[in-house]
């Protein structure tokens, strides 16, 4: 006996879209596994589509984001620069104006000043014009302003080295 599948001596094999009754249960069964598994399928590729323009608009966000950091950072630099400038300026007027006074007075300043302050200005003075405003100013603030001086003056070099 010949299976009505196969293909008789002068007839062409008969197909399943022809006549659906010659299939058996189990392939039945089958056939509607891989149909739910082809739907699965289907829907797990709609949701990787999904995910992936969510990805995809995510991206955009993030990239625009950056782009917004990277103009703030550039506006930033600008900003601080310009500052950075203008105390340059207000530090040079001061220096000028320490350099014109005579030394006993601007010794008399120094004395009062802050640290820091005083670093900044004697810093960029010429350095014949500190000798004799140092000399006029109490040793001890005198000594205490070479040293932070020296201090600023080191190379990076001498600063890391250890040994």
């Amino acid at each position: 006996p010949t299976r009505p599948r196969e293909a008789t001596r002068g007839r062409p094999m008969r197909r399943l879209a022809d006549d659906p009754t010659l299939l058996t249960q189990s392939e039945i069964d089958l056939l509607q596994q891989l149909a739910e598994r082809r739907d699965k399928i289907e829907k797990r590729e709609q949701e990787l589509e999904v995910r992936n323009a969510i990805l995809k608009a995510a991206e955009a966000r993030i990239d625009k984001k950056a782009q917004e950091m990277k103009n703030l950072q550039a506006t930033i630099e600008g900003l601080l620069a310009n500052y950075d400038a203008q105390q340059e300026k207000k530090v040079a007027s001061l220096v000028k104006l320490y350099e014109n006074m005579k030394p006993k007075d601007a010794a008399r300043i120094f004395e009062e000043l802050e640290m820091d302050v005083l670093l900044m200005v004697a810093e960029r003075i010429n350095t014949r014009r500190l000798a004799p405003i140092m000399s006029a100013m109490n040793p001890q603030k005198a000594r205490e302003v070479t040293v932070e001086l020296s201090r600023l003056r080191q190379l990076p070099e001498d600063a890391g080295s250890g040994g």
